[in-house]
C-alpha cells in the first residue's frame, strides 16, 4: 500500500511540475488574434453582406424573423460611439462568414479577459486530484480521480476557444500513463475510449477586422439606408451619412466627400419625392373611397383598392406600410358601403308596409299638429279656455284609438309608442289645465305646462323618427 502511495506521489510531482506557468494569453490552435485595442468597451461584430461587403454591428446582433436587428456605430469614436438601430433582411447577410466572424469576436475577448484565470482555475483543480490521489486508500478509488481529472482536461479546450490546446494534449499524455498503470495494478485490461484524446483540427476562425474609421463608417451608413425596408430608417441613416460628411469632412478625400454628399442629397431627394406622391396618392384614393362609399357603390370602392395597388406598382412599391395602411382605410370604407348597401335593400323590401303605416297615420298626424298651438298654450300659461281643452282631450282621444287599432311595423314600433306617449301627455295636460282653472292652483297650472311640454317634445321627435325611418338609409361610419 504504501508503494502505490508513493507512486500516486510521484505521479502528483510530475504532473505539477509539468504544469506551464502563467503567461500572457496566447491564441489558440486557429488562428485567432490577439485582441484589439478597446476591449473592455462592447465588441464590434461584423455582418457581413452577400455581395462581399459588411456592416459592423456594436455587440451582438438578433435573429427576428426574416430580418437581423443590431446597433451599428455611425461615428468613429471608440469612447462613445453614436448608434443607429439597424434592420435589414437576413437574405441579404452572409450568414457563415458572419456566424464565423462572431465566433472569432468571442474568442479573442475571452482570450484577452478570463482565458489565463480559467486556465488556473483548471490547473488547480487537476492538481487537487492528483493530491487527492496520493491520500486515496485503494487503487480503484485512485483510478476513478485520474479518470475524472483526464476527462476534466479533455473537455476543456472545446468549450474555451481552444485554449493550450497543445499544452492540454501533452498533459493527457501523462495521465493516460498514469491511467494504464493503475488499470495494470487493478488487474483491469479495458480501457475506455472517451479517454482517448481528441484528435479533431482546431476550428478555423476570421481576422478580427480593425474599427472603422471616418470614411468607412459613413460608407457603411450609405449601404444600410439602401438595405433597410423602412422608409422613415432610410431616411434617418442619410441624414446621419449627410451629418458626418459636413463633421469630418477635413479629413475625407475631397473628391470622395463631393461625391458622397451628392449621391446622400440625391438619395434624401427622392425619399422625399417618393413621400409626397404616397400621400398624394393616399388623400385621393382616400376621399374617392369615401364618395363612393357614402352611395352605396360597393364595385366603386373595390375598383379603388385595384387603383391603389396599380399606382404602388407604377410608383416602385416603395412604402408598403403606407400602402397597407390606405388599403385597409379604404377597406374599412368598403365594409362601409356593403352595410349601407345591405340597410337600403332591406329598407326597400320594407317599405311599402312603412309607407302604409304613414297613411294610415295621415289624419291622426294632421290631428295632433293642430292640437299643437294649444298645447303651446297650456305650456306657457298663457291661458286656456273650455273650447280649447275640450278640443285636446277630443283629439287626443281620437288620435289613441287609432294608434290602438293600428299594429306598427317592427321597425316603427318605438315610434309608435311615442306618439302613444305624445297623445296620453296631451290628454293629461288639458285635464291638470282645467283641474288648475277650476281650483285656481298655480301649482297645478305648472304641471299641466309639464305635461304638455313632454307632449310637444315627444311628439316633434315621433315626427322626425318617422320621416328618417321612411327615407332610405343614409351612409354613417
Amino acid at each position: 500500500m504504501k508503494g502505490y502511495r508513493a507512486a500516486g506521489t510521484a505521479l502528483f510531482c510530475l504532473f505539477v511540475a509539468g504544469l506551464p506557468k502563467p503567461v500572457a494569453a496566447q491564441p489558440p490552435a486557429g488562428g485567432v488574434p490577439a485582441a484589439a485595442p478597446g476591449i473592455d468597451s462592447a465588441p464590434l461584430f461584423r455582418v457581413f453582406l452577400k455581395d462581399g461587403t459588411s456592416l459592423v454591428s456594436y455587440g451582438e446582433m438578433a435573429r427576428v424573423d426574416d430580418h437581423v436587428v443590431f446597433s451599428m456605430p455611425t461615428s468613429s469614436s471608440d469612447a462613445s460611439p453614436q448608434l443607429q438601430l439597424i434592420n435589414i433582411p437576413s437574405e441579404r447577410v452572409d450568414w457563415p462568414r458572419t456566424l464565423n466572424y462572431a465566433e472569432s469576436v468571442r474568442a479573442t475577448r475571452y482570450l484577452a479577459t478570463r482565458a489565463e484565470s480559467d486556465y488556473a482555475l483548471l490547473t488547480n483543480e487537476i492538481a487537487q486530484a492528483l493530491n487527492d490521489v496520493t491520500q486515496a486508500e485503494d487503487n480503484a478509488r485512485r483510478l476513478a480521480i485520474v479518470e475524472k481529472a483526464r476527462k476534466t482536461m479533455a473537455e476543456w479546450p472545446a468549450s474555451h476557444y481552444n485554449y493550450k490546446r497543445d499544452e492540454i494534449q501533452q498533459m493527457l499524455g501523462t495521465l493516460d500513463e498514469a491511467i494504464a498503470s493503475l488499470r495494470a495494478t487493478t488487474g483491469s485490461s479495458t480501457f475506455d475510449l472517451t479517454f482517448v484524446a481528441a484528435g479533431d483540427p482546431a476550428p478555423s476562425f476570421e481576422s478580427i477586422i480593425p474599427p472603422p474609421g471616418p470614411r468607412e463608417v459613413i460608407e457603411q451608413t450609405m449601404r444600410a439606408a439602401q438595405l433597410t425596408t423602412s422608409p422613415a430608417e432610410r431616411m434617418s441613416l442619410l441624414t446621419v451619412a449627410m451629418n458626418a460628411l459636413d463633421a469630418e469632412a477635413a479629413t475625407l478625400p475631397p473628391d470622395w466627400l463631393n461625391a458622397a454628399r451628392i449621391h446622400v442629397r440625391g438619395q434624401i431627394a427622392a425619399e422625399l419625392d417618393t413621400d409626397r406622391r404616397y400621400q398624394a396618392l393616399a388623400a385621393r384614393m382616400l376621399k374617392l373611397a369615401m364618395s363612393r362609399a357614402q352611395v352605396g357603390d360597393v364595385r366603386g370602392v373595390q375598383r379603388v383598392i385595384g387603383t391603389i395597388h396599380a399606382s404602388d406598382n407604377a410608383l416602385g412599391s416603395q412604402r408598403p406600410d403606407a400602402v397597407a395602411s390606405l388599403v385597409a382605410e379604404v377597406e374599412s370604407q368598403l365594409d362601409a358601403a356593403r352595410r349601407l348597401r345591405l340597410e337600403r335593400d332591406r329598407w326597400a323590401l320594407r317599405a311599402p308596409e312603412l309607407r302604409a303605416y304613414r297613411t294610415a297615420m295621415a289624419s291622426s298626424l294632421d290631428r295632433l299638429q293642430q292640437l299643437t298651438p294649444l298645447l303651446e298654450d297650456i305650456k306657457s300659461l298663457s291661458g286656456s279656455g273650455p273650447d280649447a281643452i275640450g278640443t285636446i282631450l277630443d283629439g287626443s282621444a281620437r288620435i289613441q284609438r287609432v294608434l290602438s287599432r293600428l299594429e306598427p311595423p317592427s321597425e316603427l314600433r318605438e315610434i309608435h309608442n311615442l306618439f302613444s306617449s305624445a297623445v296620453q301627455l296631451a290628454d293629461n295636460a288639458a285635464r291638470i289645465r282645467r283641474e288648475a282653472a277650476l281650483t285656481g292652483s298655480i301649482n297645478r297650472a305648472w304641471d299641466a305646462s309639464s305635461a304638455a311640454a313632454g307632449a310637444l317634445m315627444l311628439a316633434s321627435k315621433a315626427r322626425t323618427d318617422l320621416f328618417v325611418a321612411l327615407r332610405p338609409p343614409q351612409f354613417s361610419q
